[in-house]
């Protein structure tokens, strides 16, 4: 019997678009922790940026995935808006 060959998915090329669900590990983390210093979850992002060092490095992952998910939510409405 002739072996058989293994073939591998090719991964399309570009970016993955699944990124996302990969980054969040905890969902509602960020918010828990915002919600226990009695502050908003953009509040909180902005304290990390501000002062980076009093906070352990999940926490500064956190707030720079956060800034980036709201930046895509906000370009995805502008999109959206301009095509009506």
């Amino acid at each position: 019997m002739p072996e058989k060959k293994k073939t591998t998915k090719a991964k399309p090329k570009g970016k993955d678009k699944k990124w996302i669900n990969k980054a969040i590990k905890n969902p509602g983390a960020f918010t828990a922790k915002a919600k226990k210093k009695g502050i908003t979850t953009a509040q909180l992002q902005a304290n990390v940026e501000r002062e980076p060092d009093k906070y352990d490095e999940k926490t500064q992952k956190q707030a720079k995935l956060r800034e980036t998910l709201v930046r895509i939510n906000r370009d995805k409405k502008n999109k959206k808006a301009k095509e009506e």
